[in-house]
């Protein structure tokens, strides 16, 4: 399979996913622990993909996503943004909306 069709596989297999350094419980440092904990705080189920462990969609997503860094968050198809805008929107609430709303309506 593609690096490209594999990314929009997962995007598409999950509606909330996080592509990171690390994992949720193992960040590699310390954007991806931020949005990883604003995340697990939301207590909806989601997904990850390590990028440490894929080269090949850390090389590609960024050109897909139009999005030069990780973390990256998708909701239901759809990049949401990197750890400064996960961290702002859990701040304000509108997090904790968003991903019960997608939850509810996966579970």
């Amino acid at each position: 399979m593609e690096t490209l069709d594999k990314i929009k596989k997962q995007i598409s297999e999950n509606p909330i996913l996080i592509y990171m350094k690390g994992s949720p419980k193992l960040p590699s440092c310390g954007f991806p622990a931020r949005a990883s904990e604003a995340l697990m705080h939301c207590k909806v189920p989601f997904g990850y993909v390590d990028i440490l462990q894929h080269p090949d969609i850390r090389a590609e997503l960024p050109t897909y996503a139009n999005w030069p860094t990780f973390p990256q968050l998708w909701v239901e198809g759809e990049l949401i943004g990197g750890c400064d805008i996960i961290l702002e929107m859990y701040q304000a609430g509108e997090l904790q909306t968003l991903l019960a709303e997608v939850a509810a309506k996966h579970a």
